[in-house]
């Protein structure tokens, strides 16, 4: 099981990349996650519900899609709840509080997905989420240590270098596991590496001094990771998506969405020469010579629809509009751009019209 030091570590990309090693020496390899929390799904064949970075997993690992490499899928919604999704299926709407409540029920849906992925795969590479370290959520976990002890499977830390600080987040994961969970872990990696790794040596004894850990390895950065899809949209605050192109490029302005769902839409148009995707962030105004305006996807299109005319972006995209500019809505955005939205049963949070 991988389990990082803290979200955004490189998890997901880490399990991509094993699921299509072991692929490629002849192996029966499955991706699982327990719990994901994400706006950013992907749709199995049976109709059914999973994070998308586990669609890509598969995708490396050369498995057909399951609604079991992902038995759980939170869905925000808002900053306390979210739509909670069970085996590819919604299962209701439940509040932060609410929600830790079903963690036992849950587990066992789990635990019966993580069976069904181990029948007959030579290996499942099991992700966690967030960190273990978040220790005043560990009653009840299914996500990281909670899950690893029911199912006894040994542990591998990820660890991202990049952002600073790796060394102690290492140690002070270490320091807040009990001894049970201790047990489980058989060592790190250090991810997203920059420059000369012989650098990194102190550092490896100082940490094995300290815990006692093994160290798996040091991963170089790989900047043709930002390609590939993002899991959520923490991946958004590192300017995910953007590139700087040519002056007489198309731009392309996307107002972001407290709720935005599937932003990784947006990856085939970031991908083409001649444009740039300018992702608008909160109290920014959308650019007056943007040649296009993009409303995303949303989770909560009514809720994301006021925080919209909230910062002024209703006037922005009227403006466009009204100069001859081209304005495009996906999805919930799409539906922003009609006369009404109702949501009377309260699907996406408070029922409203």
């Amino acid at each position: 099981m991988v389990q990082g030091t803290g979200s955004d570590v490189g998890k997901s990309l880490i399990v991509a990349g094993l699921c299509r090693l072991f692929a490629n020496r002849g192996r029966t390899v499955r991706p699982f996650k327990p719990q994901n929390m994400s706006n950013n799904a992907a749709v199995t064949d049976d109709g059914g519900e999973i994070g998308r970075a586990q669609a890509l997993q598969a995708q490396a690992a050369r498995q057909p899609l399951s609604v079991h490499m992902n038995p759980v899928l939170l869905k925000p919604q808002t900053e306390i709840g979210a739509q909670v999704v069970v085996h590819g299926k919604v299962r209701g709407n439940a509040k932060a509080r609410d929600y830790h409540a079903m963690k036992p029920e849950l587990l066992a849906a789990v635990l019966d997905s993580f069976a069904v992925m181990r029948d007959g795969a030579d290996l499942v590479i099991v992700e966690g989420a967030g960190s273990p370290a978040e220790v005043n959520l560990r009653a009840g976990d299914i996500a990281n240590m909670g899950f690893a002890l029911a199912a006894q499977v040994p542990v591998v830390l990820v660890a991202d270098i990049d952002r600073g600080g790796v060394i102690a987040s290492l140690v002070g994961t270490w320091d807040l596991m009990t001894e049970e969970e201790r047990a489980c872990v058989r060592g790190y990696v250090i991810n997203k590496f920059r420059g000369d790794v012989t650098l990194f040596d102190d550092a490896i004894r100082i940490i094995k001094d300290r815990t006692g850990m093994r160290c798996f390895g040091v991963v170089p950065h790989f900047a043709p990771a930002r390609l590939l899809p993002a899991e959520d949209a923490v991946a958004l605050d590192a300017g995910a998506g953007q590139k700087q192109t040519a002056p007489d490029r198309i731009r392309i302005a996307v107002p972001r969405l407290p709720r935005i769902a599937n932003f990784d839409d947006l990856d085939p148009l970031n991908a083409e020469d001649g444009v740039e995707v300018v992702i608008v962030e909160a109290g920014a105004v959308i650019p007056a010579d943007t040649d296009v305006i993009l409303i995303p996807g949303s989770k909560a299109t009514l809720s994301d629809l006021a925080a919209l005319r909230a910062e002024g972006w209703d006037i922005d995209i009227l403006a466009h509009h009204r100069r001859g500019g081209v304005v495009v809505g996906l999805c919930g955005g799409y539906q922003m751009l009609g006369q009404t939205v109702a949501d009377p049963d309260g699907i996406e949070g408070a029922a409203a019209t």
